[in-house]
């Protein structure tokens, strides 16, 4: 009885120890394939950097309005980082003026969703 039960200890620790050897290797995988997208989708040093902060009228929810901008912004050319507070109804947008104008980033996001729905008003500029 102590032999098979030896044998069936070993066998499952054998299980345990390949089975996580095996996960190991697929996330370390895993973690290697995302981070070169990580890398790959890095935004670039800005050679003219600025900051841009401004209200945004018309937003009704944090999820739906804000964060749309905000995802809005940040896939845009030139800009570095773009955060959207909903509760403030303000955006801080840190961007490359050599690419981008505020002027630019003001007709992006009026323009999000209909065109109707959102106002910029108070954009400030620090250099």
């Amino acid at each position: 009885m102590k032999f098979t039960s030896s044998i069936f200890t070993l066998a499952l620790c054998t299980l345990f120890l390949t089975g996580c050897k095996e996960t190991n290797s697929k996330a370390e995988s895993q973690t290697n394939a995302s981070d070169s997208v990580t890398i790959e989708s890095k935004k670039t040093i800005a050679t003219k950097p600025e900051t841009a902060s401004f209200t945004i009228d018309g937003m009704s929810c944090a999820i739906g309005c804000a964060k749309t901008i905000e995802k809005k912004l940040s896939s845009t050319e030139g800009v570095q980082d773009a955060k959207v507070d909903f509760d403030k109804k303000e955006a801080t947008v840190n961007f490359d003026a050599a690419i981008i104008s505020p002027e630019k980033i003001q007709e992006i996001v009026e323009k999000t969703a209909d065109g109707k729905t959102y106002k910029v008003s108070d954009v400030k500029i620090k250099v």
